[in-house]
């Protein structure tokens, strides 16, 4: 059966993104939308990626800019503690808590590879869920219900439930649009790994 879990940062962070777990897949699903303020600024920013060669997937809400450098930090923690993203996480977030520079962040992650999948936040928090659902942003109690009530649906993969919870989100939450990214553990055969990212900026 396919599973969902979700955090509601506070204050929220604008954005949404959700992953979804069945038993030989995940799926990492993010919108595209930035806003500044109550103004819409940009419709397709990537908020979820692969990062580096560690076999990890992972998504935000928050500031890109921040975001990514989170990224580069967790990069940093799987190459030292590689095919670890559990120990990896926990010393990304003990330094995301206690180190100056890293407190001022405002961003939300979700990060997942073959084993678990994780919400890490600046609080010092890494959440493995129960059920194998993570959403975060303004729109992730939205989704999150959807994805919880579509649990029970029969026949329903975990990209049926990723999606349909998302499009759900985007049609309440004016912070969430519906120009969808998504990545998938395991890649799916003849896909193209898009790695690619946007320039700093509030998403």
């Amino acid at each position: 059966a396919a599973n969902a879990v979700f955090r509601r940062p506070n204050p929220p962070n604008r954005g949404l993104t959700l992953t979804c777990d069945s038993s030989s897949i995940k799926v990492l699903i993010g919108d595209g939308q930035v806003t500044a303020g109550h103004e819409v600024i940009k419709h397709h920013v990537r908020k979820v990626r692969r990062i580096g060669e560690s076999g990890v997937i992972g998504g935000f809400a928050g500031s890109t800019a921040d975001a990514l450098t989170l990224y580069e930090r967790l990069e940093n923690k799987l190459e030292e503690y590689p095919g670890q993203l559990r120990r990896a996480s926990v010393e990304l977030a003990k330094a995301w808590r206690t180190e100056k520079y890293l407190r001022r962040l405002d961003a939300v992650m979700i990060v997942a590879d073959k084993d678990c999948m994780l919400e890490i936040t600046g609080n010092g928090d890494v959440i493995e869920p129960d059920h194998g659902v993570l959403a975060v942003g303004s729109g992730g109690t939205y989704a999150f219900a959807a994805a919880r009530a579509l649990l029970d649906v029969e026949g329903l993969t975990a990209d049926d439930i990723a999606r349909k919870a998302m499009e759900i989100a985007a049609d309440i939450c004016i912070y969430t649009n519906d120009k969808f990214t998504v990545e998938r553990l395991p890649q799916p055969e003849g896909e193209e790994e898009d790695s690619g990212g946007e320039g700093p900026q509030e998403g």
